[in-house]
């Protein structure tokens, strides 16, 4: 697989170190990214989204999630046993992890829910109104006033 070295867009960009470490991330080999725990992303309405996290074995005591600039953080650290156990198959694993999850610009968590073994955690775009497109009224016929501002010659 290439490596692309985006040192260029550095140079010739001004505001763009976000999607440039974005790609960065996405295309380094050196951080694979685990599998454990499988998880599910889903669009339940135009501007929401649901994470799905099995989380079989864990509690609500056990689990955690925080919001770090625009990074959703799901961690999971199990409690040690006071009771020493003997399996035969141990099938489930109960292991701690830590799971990131970038967020674009504008959405936030608006809850998470813990049910027969899933985490669900609900995601809301909220656009600003000054972000928000905005339809313009078009005069026809009528010259549009504009404002002017008197000025006085300097010399």
């Amino acid at each position: 697989m290439r490596s692309f070295d985006f040192a260029p867009l550095h140079r010739a960009s001004i505001g763009f170190d976000q999607i440039a470490d974005l790609m960065d991330r996405t295309l380094t080999n050196d951080l694979a990214q685990p599998s454990y725990p499988p998880y599910n992303i889903e669009k339940t309405a135009v501007d929401a989204y649901r994470i799905s996290i099995a989380v079989a074995g864990f509690s609500d005591a056990d689990l955690s999630v925080e919001m770090k600039e625009n990074s959703l953080v799901v961690s999971a650290k199990k409690a040690a046993n006071e009771t020493e156990r003997t399996y035969l198959h141990r099938g489930i694993a109960t292991r701690a992890f830590e799971r990131r999850f970038t967020l674009a610009d504008h959405v936030r968590v608006t809850g998470a829910s813990h049910t027969d073994g899933m985490l669900h955690i609900e995601l809301q775009r909220e656009v600003p109104e000054a972000l928000k497109p905005r339809r313009i009224e078009i005069a026809s016929g009528v010259s549009v006033e504009q404002d002017l501002v008197d000025a006085k010659p300097v010399n």
